[in-house]
Order: C-alpha cells, then sequence, then structure tokens
C-alpha cells in the first residue's frame, strides 16, 4: 500500500475549542455535570445537550464530552474488568482495529486527544465508511508491536469492520508487518466488530464506551504506551 502524504491531526480551531486553560476547565466542569446526570440515568444525548447548553460548547467540544464521561455505575463496572500490565503474559488479546490504529496516528500526528472519567484515551477522529492509511500508520503498528514483545503476549488479534472500504488492504498490512517481525498476529474483518468484541471472552483493548461497558476484561493499551514510550502528546484529562 502507497505511504499518503497526510496526518491525523488538529482540525482548524482546535487550538481554540482546546488549547487554553479557560477552554479545558470549561470542559472539566462539563465532564462533571455530565456523570451527574448519567449517573441519574439521564439518556446521553438529552444530557450532552443541555450540559452543552449550559457551558455553550461547540460540536467538536460537545463530542470530547461524550466520549470522557460515564456515569457511576458505568465507571464502576469498567474499573473491576480493567487489567495491568503484569497480568498479560501469555494472552491472546484481541484489538479493535481501526479504534486502536487512527488513534494511534492521532496522538502521533499531535491531535487532540482526551484521558475520560475511566481512564480511557480517545481522540475526536473516526472512520467514515472509508481508512485511509497515514504517514503515522506504520509507527503505530510498530508501537503496538513493542507492546507485544515487552509483555510476552501469546497472540494479538486485530478486528476490523468489514464494511469499511480498504479495510482488506490494512488486514493484508498487518499481517505482512507481523510476518516481517516475526509477531504472533492474525487479523480478521467483522461485519459488526463491536458486538464481536463485545461478546468475545478474550482481554479486549479498545477505547469505544459499549465494548467496555460489554466485554469480559479490557486494557488501556494508549494509556500504556502514552507512559511506556514516552510519548509526546497533546492528552487533555477531563479529571
Amino acid at each position: 500500500m502507497s505511504m499518503n502524504n497526510r496526518n491525523r491531526g488538529k482540525n482548524t480551531g482546535d487550538d481554540t475549542l482546546f488549547g487554553s486553560e479557560k477552554q479545558v476547565n470549561k470542559l472539566k466542569l462539563a465532564v462533571e455535570d455530565m456523570k451527574y446526570l448519567l449517573t441519574r440515568e439521564y439518556p446521553e444525548k438529552a444530557a450532552s445537550d443541555l450540559v452543552g447548553n449550559r457551558y455553550r460548547l461547540k460540536t467538536r467540544q460537545i463530542q470530547a464530552l461524550r466520549g470522557a464521561s460515564a456515569s457511576a455505575v458505568q465507571l464502576h463496572n469498567r474499573e473491576l474488568k480493567h487489567l495491568e500490565a503484569s497480568d498479560l503474559n501469555g494472552k491472546t488479546i484481541y484489538l479493535d482495529g481501526f479504534n486502536v490504529l487512527i488513534l494511534l496516528e492521532s496522538l502521533l500526528s499531535e491531535a487532540y486527544i482526551f484521558e475520560g472519567l475511566d481512564g480511557c484515551i480517545r481522540d475526536l477522529s473516526g472512520v467514515h465508511g472509508t481508512y485511509k492509511r497515514v504517514n503515522q500508520t506504520l509507527k503505530a503498528m510498530e508501537l503496538v508491536a513493542a507492546f507485544h514483545q515487552k509483555n510476552q503476549i501469546q497472540k494479538l488479534v486485530w478486528i476490523f469492520d468489514k464494511p469499511v472500504s480498504n479495510s482488506g488492504r490494512i488486514k493484508q498490512s498487518i499481517l505482512e508487518f507481523a510476518e516481517q517481525h516475526q509477531l504472533n498476529w492474525e487479523a480478521d474483518l467483522q461485519y459488526n466488530p463491536d458486538k464481536f468484541l463485545a461478546e468475545s471472552s478474550e482481554l479486549i483493548i479498545s477505547s469505544d464506551a459499549w465494548i467496555l461497558d460489554h466485554c469480559k476484561e479490557w486494557f488501556n493499551l494508549i494509556g500504556y504506551l502514552i507512559t511506556e514510550e514516552n510519548i509526546a502528546v497533546n492528552l487533555i484529562k477531563t479529571k
């Protein structure tokens, strides 16, 4: 696959929305209010509309708010299922392929990323029907490989969305990279990867809130890599 001259960095205006202490403090207050409402079982959209109006948040700020927030019950349940790096030796791990790759590409492109109340790292990117490789894709794979080798993982299985254009090509790239570096990796295409991962009996790596709420156990790979590999990132903590 050709390496395209593109990044997955900041949107125009992101510095205005997230680049000042004033805006970050406003987001933290909004997340606190959002948790209060979600804990009292307000629907997510109604809660984010209410909080967004109160703090006069823009669309991307509301997106960050939703990603960072969770109810007290959700936070407790996710914490119970979260494993530490010391627990990973010899395990088979399923990765939410596009979730992991795009998040790593974003933080390596100096986009703003957000640490939610659950400690999980999220960004404002996403797959909109088509995945396009960027300059940071290879580095993202190398970071996952370093994680695999340092923690003596038995096997990593990358799960990608089959309906997304180019999913077959990135699957092939992952397998070729694994062969070159003698890594025990597999890659699979699923029509409904969220459901597949949530119902798996294996350890999951994803920052998708729905998957974290329904899976058996999970690991915070992105948070681990930022610390372990000492990656310089534009990280906004929301608590």
